[in-house]
């Protein structure tokens, strides 16, 4: 009897063959099992964010705020924000991302639903309605400080970095759907009444409740490493960890940053800056989009439906662009491009005065805005690593939505003095041109990037 011998070709074929079968086993049942959830969590999170944009229509008449005042409210929040956000972050590394993103749902969905009572509060402290507003944006920032950059950090605990801008733009389809689901739904609930309460007030209560729900189904739902899936098989769990592990000596191996020289990295600073530009044109039009919508002429209802339709560009923009940036591994190139057609859309808003160019000018702007933040955050991932990657991610995101404050009182206070949007529009416009310039100028060094190890580097 003859036997055959296996060429060494053949036996190495069968060994990629069968890690490429572990590799897409254990990849699809993490996206699975974790993207759809966060999807949600994220969803109500930026719906409490962003409808006091919708509550506006009622509210400033009912608080007395002006244009300018409730810029400064609405951005507050990005100040407690920027305090808290590296002290959660780390907290989340300490604590794991289950119990502390449990935390900060809860807490910050008791605190919106305190917004329905802004009156009631004022009466009882002494304090004027106008401060209870902002003192409860402001708290609603210290809340909700590092749920985004902590969700980030934890994406990197369970997917290899070749994976992470596909996983995080499908992650942040949370935003554009909160936004074509939520914008209907905020202008209908302004039409109930009952109880004593306006529909301002039923909006802030009903959109409030899923939060803390939600809160309580991390703690049951989530799992913080891969170590401890009990729903991973032993062999997937063998190769995430081993991938994983390979990549963060990969990149140690190049360079290790503690958490003092990750804050201040010039890297981290720059990468801070384009966040800085983007998050301005980001929320200076969030905030304000209803009220420009609203000044068509449009009814409540008609105004949650129009202002939904820029995240619908929105939503297709960030995954086709999330998936070619993941294809060519062209980080900043995809990062410029799409602070370029925000600059356009937003600064070109404030040029036409027909509101059907306004309306596909801000739907062109919003595919830029929208795609922009998931095609940049596997950048700053290239060189953090471990506890000082929640560190410089965290420094990022605080340092960036500090524009979440810059960008809605420059839109209140340009609307106060001018009387129309279109100066504020076109600030920001300018300010995501900045933010394009500076992200050329960012080095994403894709040799650490590419798949572990056995694989070949692929060049920028």
């Amino acid at each position: 009897m003859t036997t055959c011998k296996r060429s060494p070709n053949a036996a190495r074929w069968e060994e990629t063959d069968h890690m490429d079968d572990i590799e897409n086993r254990t990849i699809s049942k993490v996206l699975w099992r974790l993207i759809p959830f966060l999807i949600a969590c994220y969803f109500v999170a930026y719906l409490d964010r962003v409808n006091v944009g919708f509550a506006k229509l009622q509210m400033a008449s009912a608080l007395g705020l002006s244009e300018a005042a409730y810029g400064l409210g609405a951005g507050l929040f990005f100040i407690a924000y920027f305090l808290l956000e590296v002290p959660s972050n780390l907290a989340l590394d300490r604590f794991g991302a289950r119990l502390w993103i449990a935390r900060i749902m809860i807490s910050w969905g008791i605190i919106s639903g305190l917004f329905a009572f802004i009156g009631p509060i004022s009466s009882v402290t002494g304090l004027s309605t106008h401060w209870v507003f902002y003192v409860l944006r402001f708290l609603l920032g210290i809340a909700e400080a590092g749920f985004f950059p902590g969700i980030i950090f934890y994406l990197t605990l369970w997917f290899p970095s070749v994976y992470r801008a596909r996983v995080v733009s499908l992650f942040m389809l949370a935003i554009p759907f909160s936004s074509i689901i939520g914008a209907p739904i905020s202008g209908a609930l302004l039409n109930i009444t009952g109880a004593g309460l306006d529909g301002w007030q039923w909006l802030f209560i009903l959109e409030a409740l899923p939060s803390v729900l939600m809160g309580f189904g991390v703690i049951a739902y989530l799992t913080d490493r891969p170590a401890q899936a009990a729903w991973l098989k032993d062999d997937e769990k063998t190769w995430l960890e081993a991938r994983l592990a390979a990549e963060k000596t990969k990149k140690e191996a190049a360079e290790h940053l503690s958490i003092g020289k990750a804050l201040s990295d010039r890297r981290v600073l720059a990468c801070a800056f384009v966040y800085f530009c983007l998050n301005a044109a980001s929320y200076g039009v969030a905030f304000f989009l209803p009220t420009i919508v609203k000044g068509f002429g449009a009814s409540n209802v008609q105004t949650g439906l129009l202002s939904a339709l820029p995240f619908v560009f929105g939503a297709v923009g960030m995954v086709l662009l999330g998936r070619n940036s993941d294809r060519t591994l062209k980080r900043r190139e995809h990062v410029c491009f799409a602070l370029l057609l925000a600059m356009v859309g937003v600064g070109g808003a404030g040029l036409v005065s027909s509101p059907a160019m306004v309306l596909g000018l801000l739907c062109l702007g919003q595919i830029g805005v929208s795609a922009m933040p998931p095609l940049f955050w596997p950048i700053p991932s290239t060189f953090l690593t471990g506890t000082s990657a929640a560190a410089g991610i965290a420094a990022i995101n605080s340092l960036g939505n500090l524009s979440g404050f810059a960008g809605p009182y420059m839109m209140g206070y340009l609307k106060d003095v001018t009387g129309t949007f279109t100066t504020g529009l076109l600030v920001l416009g300018g300010c995501a041109l900045a933010g394009a310039i500076v992200a050329m100028t960012l080095r994403v060094n894709t040799q650490l990037e590419v798949a572990g190890p056995g694989r070949p580097a692929l060049a920028h």
